[in-house]
Formats: structure tokens, sequence, C-alpha cells
């Protein structure tokens, strides 16, 4: 069994324990001995960041051979449309190359925490949110895409890392879940998990 922590990363937080220009770190939302990030989330974006104890687990949620979906919610700015959300659908070309298809569409403003600092509201632009759903895990990869058909991203959230989700998780809060790895390390079921004795959430 593996030990996973399920985290709301708030925004300028960086996935990692320590840092030496003092900036904020995962060591000021919780204590992890022997846990190790699976699948990293930039300092500029919030949301859903996974921890675990078990190196498998680990390796086979960040790695892009298994190509696990990962789901954002994107505020970009400008009305997103049906063109925009085909090219994001079909794979979109960046400087490293071409995406693999996601999957893409525009929903309402969802009820999100409020940020700190908020996004700079422009009068005289429009925003609006999609969802975008990808199996790669690319340098600032979501808002290299959204730039790329015209839309860029003013605020990323990520939501779900494969069947787990963000749920009702606040920024700073936690959940731990006990993980039933397959018996083989090959397999491409998705891991069942359970929440441990000691499953709890911590908020700052």
């Amino acid at each position: 069994m593996a030990r996973l922590i399920l985290f709301n990363k708030p925004f300028n937080v960086l996935s990692q324990f320590t840092d030496d220009r003092g900036r904020a770190t995962l060591a000021d939302y919780l204590s992890a001995p022997g846990c190790r990030v699976a699948g990293r989330l930039d300092f500029d974006s919030e949301g859903l960041l996974l921890l675990t104890d078990d190196g498998q687990l680990q390796h086979r949620i960040a790695s892009p051979a298994h190509k696990t979906w990962k789901t954002y919610l994107a505020q970009v700015e400008g009305t997103v449309g049906e063109n925009a959300l085909a090219e994001l659908c079909g794979g979109v070309m960046l400087k490293d190359g071409p995406t693999l298809p996601a999957r893409a569409r525009a929903v309402s403003a969802p009820p999100l925490w409020q940020r700190t600092p908020p996004v700079r509201a422009r009068k005289s632009v429009t925003d609006s949110w999609l969802e975008l759903s990808i199996q790669e895990g690319r340098n600032r990869q979501v808002r290299r895409m959204t730039a790329a058909v015209g839309f860029p991203t003013l605020r990323l959230v990520r939501t779900a890392v494969g069947s787990w989700t963000l749920d009702d998780l606040q920024p700073g809060e936690y959940r731990e879940l006990t993980v039933h790895m397959p018996a083989s390390a090959g397999a491409r079921t998705t891991a069942r998990t359970s929440p441990s004795p000691g499953s709890r959430s911590r908020r700052q």
C-alpha cells in the first residue's frame, strides 16, 4: 500500500519543500516525511498536487509514458470560440513540437475560491473559462497551448490528475489516502484508493 496526499496548492507556492530565495513552499502547509511530488505544478498555478511515498506510484502518475489525464480550469483573455476549442482538441503546434490531442470545452465561470492576489481585471478586455485535459506534462504546457490559439491564460487551476480530484479542498488544505497498487507494475488499471485511518485535512 502507498500513502498518497492530495493537496490544493495555493497561488505562488513552490511544488517543493525548500527554497533558498525565501518563497513559499509545501513546508508552509504540510509535513510529509518520505513523500515526493508526483507531477509538478507551476509556481503561479493553483490546484491539485499529488505527493506519495511510493516510487512506483510516483512514476505511474508523473511519467509521460503512462499518459495520465490532467484536467485544468483556465481563465483566458477573450471569449473562446468553437474554432479555438477544435484546435486544442486536435493538438497544437508549440516550439517544442505538436501536442497530443486534448479535451477542451468552454465552461461558465466556476465557483472557485478568491485568488490572492486576484487576477487583474481589464474593463476593455473580456475573459472566459475553459476546461482543458491533457496527457502530457511539458513546461507551462496549458498556458502555451491557450496562447497558441489566441487566448492567453490569466488563471490556471488543476482540478484532477487521473481519477483523483480536488473535490472540496480549499487552498492550503490536504487529504491523505491509502492506495492499493496493482500487482503488476505494467497494469493500466486505475489504482483504487480508500481513506486511510489517519486521513485528515488542514486549512492554513
